[in-house]
């Protein structure tokens, strides 16, 4: 006869932090990057950011990186985008993270 695993009582449930707030959040605007180099996406997200920062203070936008996996190479995009991220811009940048798909960031902007 099998024996039947006892539930812990009492414990605590998973705390989530402000990235569990970013990602309950819907995007306002999405960036798709598939297909571009590194060089092209790091300016488009620079751009983009920018652009949203004034545009849609305080919320979330999404940045599509892909995985990387069409190349059959190292994927280059998702380490483009955190480079862009955390330069110059990451002055409207409040916080961001890879998406629940890890094929993009979501971005809350300051």
């Amino acid at each position: 006869m099998a024996r039947r695993k006892k539930r812990r009582k009492g414990g605590r449930p998973p705390e989530f932090g402000f990235f569990g707030d970013l990602l309950d959040t819907t995007p306002t605007a999405t960036l798709d990057l598939h297909g571009d180099t590194a060089v092209e996406a790091e300016r488009r997200v620079k751009d983009f950011v920018a652009t949203h920062a004034r545009i849609s203070k305080g919320q979330v936008i999404h940045i599509i990186t892909g995985r990387g996996g069409g190349s059959g190479r190292r994927p280059v995009l998702p380490g483009a985008v955190r480079k862009a991220l955390t330069s110059e811009i990451s002055r409207f940048v409040e916080e961001f993270d890879k998406d629940l798909d890890e094929a993009g960031f979501l971005v809350r902007l300051k």
